[in-house]
């Protein structure tokens, strides 16, 4: 959704002489279009002008008055109006801006800070030190990755100031006036931090999901999401969300992104460059939450050659060319030439398998557990480590057995041959399986090669080599689906 109000939408839209509500309408409906370019689906699209969060707003704000955690006072200091916040001096540094006069800016974001003195409302932040730290201890889960949940404790034994939590109207028209003071608008952080409660049917019907809801957040708005948020929740009467994702930036050839130095990457244009599969799976591999990570077009070309076009997609064609499966079946797999064992160190002597194969065959079998809880922990890079991994062991695996050079005409190597084809298709239908919510097309696009139909692509019952257990394998001896091409096109340099 986009969060809509505030004064620097306000300033934005008068210095393109539209209204705020004209830029908003046009600004959401790009957001919109870059979620359906980049293949991302959503339940709901919350926008913070909507009449639904206006209400929640004014109810929330009301909660905040009855329970007595709001007072009127005089506020002043240094405020910076693309962050929509005040900042203090500690967070400030002085620079000549473009006219050579001394002014004041962000230390974070160079944006220039003005002395602003009004009077406000302001919230009782410093009553909330106590409840936030029991929060925190008592889930230690509550932010991560770990290292953003540490700089919230250290924080809360920082001063704590009481919040100013609404702006004078006369200045800020472009908000949801205060409750009962017409001169007041209530502070943009407050107005959009309520979004995650209107979108769930506060007040109402919220209940259904609060308080098991984990906000997914830079950590350039850990503060306002980790501190100020949780102690308006505990102070409105609500339990703080769940879980708090937190991520870090992409900086462009070590340097931070920005529009002066024109180093601005346009994900439009990068959908267009590598495809929607290649541009999700680039930026979901090779970013870390925990730190920031470096993009520069070489770095994607080379990655995505490398793991999806030659190390997956060319897995899936040697495995299914008609040279080698003449039958375009799913071939049968044989026990007597890759005899089940407890310890792949039993493995020398039984059957054809080498104890390489029986490692490859273990850690696929652990491969969906191990990613599930990848993806629950938000290390989703860690994940499609491990999956990575795997393709390159079981194209080791493929590389090692030659089947190119087995005879047909021989049963005992036919056996083989087909045995190592169900292991190498097992293993693709797994990576085809695990791949669903990174890569959606092409995943889809290998499954249907693999003739896995749609109601067999779940993560939860999601089996491995059901006949090297001894188990029936639905797949076996089914005619695999027509040729869909190359899976991932190699790109130029």
């Amino acid at each position: 959704g986009t969060d809509e109000h505030g004064l620097k939408i306000q300033q934005a839209a008068a210095a393109v002489g539209m209204s705020p509500p004209e830029l908003c309408e046009r600004v959401s409906g790009l957001f919109r279009q870059a979620l359906a370019q980049a293949g991302v689906a959503f339940t709901d699209f919350t926008r913070t002008s909507e009449p639904r969060h206006q209400r929640a707003v004014q109810h929330f704000w009301g909660a905040l008055h009855d329970c007595g955690v709001l007072y009127k006072g005089s506020y002043e200091g240094w405020y910076c109006t693309p962050e929509e916040s005040f900042l203090p001096e500690s967070q400030l540094a002085e620079r000549r801006d473009a006219q050579g006069r001394l002014c004041k800016v962000s230390l974070e974001t160079g944006h220039e800070v003005h002395w602003t003195k009004e009077e406000n409302y302001m919230f009782r932040l410093s009553a909330f030190r106590d409840p936030l730290q029991n929060w925190l201890r008592d889930n230690p889960h509550a932010i991560s990755p770990n290292p953003f949940y540490q700089r919230v404790l250290r924080w809360l034994d920082e001063d704590l100031p009481d919040l100013s939590v609404s702006r004078e109207r006369s200045r800020l028209q472009w908000g949801i006036p205060v409750p009962s003071d017409p001169t007041q608008t209530i502070y943009v952080w407050v107005d959009a931090l309520v979004n995650y409660l209107s979108v769930v049917g506060y007040p109402e019907s919220h209940s259904a999901w609060w308080p098991a809801a984990h906000h997914v957040v830079g950590k350039d708005i850990l503060k306002f999401h980790a501190l100020y948020w949780p102690a308006l929740l505990l102070a409105a009467g609500l339990a703080p969300p769940e879980r708090i994702l937190v991520h870090s930036h992409w900086s462009v050839r070590g340097q931070k992104m920005s529009k002066s130095l024109g180093n601005v990457v346009d994900p439009a244009t990068c959908v267009g460059q590598y495809g929607v599969d290649g541009f999700r799976y680039f930026l979901l591999r090779q970013g870390v939450p925990e730190r920031d990570c470096d993009y520069y077009d070489e770095k994607v070309v080379k990655l995505l050659n490398s793991e999806l076009a030659d190390a997956l997609g060319g897995l899936l064609n040697r495995s299914t060319a008609p040279s080698i499966n003449p039958s375009n079946t799913y071939p049968r797999f044989s026990e007597p030439c890759f005899p089940k064992v407890l310890d792949s160190r039993e493995a020398k002597g039984m059957g054809r398998a080498s104890a390489e194969d029986y490692e490859l065959v273990a850690a696929v079998a652990s491969l969906p557990a191990q990613v599930a809880g990848y993806f629950e922990g938000f290390q989703i890079y860690k994940a499609l480590e491990c999956i990575a991994q795997c393709v390159r062991q079981t194209n080791g695996f493929f590389q090692r057995h030659r089947p190119w050079k087995l005879d047909r005409r021989n049963t005992a190597e036919q056996l083989w041959l087909d045995t190592i084809l169900h292991v190498t298709l097992e293993c693709l239908r797994v990576y085809g399986t695990l791949l669903q919510p990174v890569v959606p097309h092409m995943a889809d696009k290998l499954l249907s090669r693999l003739a896995v139909e749609p109601g067999e692509r779940g993560l939860s019952d999601l089996t491995f080599l059901a006949r090297y257990d001894g188990k029936p394998c639905p797949f076996e001896g089914r005619q695999l689906g027509p040729d869909t091409g190359v899976l991932f096109q190699r790109l130029e340099k």
